[in-house]
């Protein structure tokens, strides 16, 4: 997960151009039904090769109804009513609650999941999870390493998302799937079963090791890139959950195979 940004002395905080104003940031993959997503989204803003931004496939955000007939009547626009109600009992926590206020959730969770199947950053569909604050770096030179403040940007979302009832979330999948195999048709290959893309994406970052102490990066022009070759060679989708930081991905990672079997997903092997 590299990001834009131009190398700065020990401690400084710098804001990736790419991300949007402070003030716009809402806080908080990820999963969301979109957490839930259940599982993989969270989180995530992250560095790439030269630590730019992404480009990744965007879906339109459909002003949604409150009131929503019930799951199998309701179409994809009328659905974020009856999807906040569902997701409302997988957790207590204040900024989950928050979360599920964004509208067309149904397209933003499958987005934001077949973004992660295919390697690409879901920051597009997950941007209200941007979290405030600069990147930092301590030490200098090839000693140069991520600072444990910018760890802590990712800790609301690693909370959150530890926080999620992973048999309500099988339970709420379930229910909603409809609407999910509705959604991932608009964007999915012919006959890709959104079943096989979720499990694509968990095990995607099920896959990212979790570091070993200090991260080291380094400068690449303006630009950080991380010095080790086997993390540099990560994909967008799985250097943004680096960049949370290990005792974070351990959380996220603990839960997403948590709700990898509550929602009876098969396995899927890395490609």
């Amino acid at each position: 997960m590299t990001e834009p940004m131009s190398p700065t002395p020990a401690g400084a905080s710098q804001t990736p151009p790419s991300e949007p104003p402070r003030g716009s940031r809402a806080k908080t993959l990820a999963v969301v039904l979109l957490l839930v997503g259940l599982g993989v989204a969270a989180s995530y803003y992250g560095l790439r090769r030269q630590i730019q931004a992404p480009e990744v496939a965007t879906t339109p955000v459909v002003d949604a109804g409150v009131a929503a007939p019930p799951v199998e009547e309701a179409s994809l626009p009328e659905s974020d009513g009856r999807v906040r109600a569902l997701l409302a009992r997988l957790s207590g926590e204040p900024e989950f609650a928050k979360w599920l206020q964004e509208k067309d959730l149904v397209r933003r969770f499958t987005a934001a999941v077949n973004n992660i199947a295919e390697g690409a950053s879901p920051r597009m569909v997950l941007g209200f999870l941007a979290p405030a604050g600069g990147f930092e770096v301590t030490g200098s030179g090839d000693k140069t390493a991520i600072d444990p403040k910018s760890y802590a940007r990712y800790d609301t979302v690693a909370r959150v998302f530890g926080s999620l009832d992973a048999q309500a979330a099988g339970s709420a999948y379930r229910e909603l799937k409809s609407l999910i195999d509705q959604a991932h048709r608009e964007i999915a290959p012919p006959n890709q079963p959104f079943d096989r893309t979720f499990s694509q994406a968990i095990q995607h970052l099920l896959a990212v090791p979790v570091p070993d102490g200090a991260v080291q990066v380094q400068p690449k022009g303006a630009l950080y890139a991380f010095a080790s070759p086997e993390l540099e060679g990560l994909s967008p989708a799985q250097k943004h959950l680096l960049r949370m930081g290990p005792e974070n991905m351990r959380t996220i990672q603990a839960k997403l195979r948590e709700l990898q079997s509550a929602l009876g997903l098969p396995p899927v092997a890395e490609r």
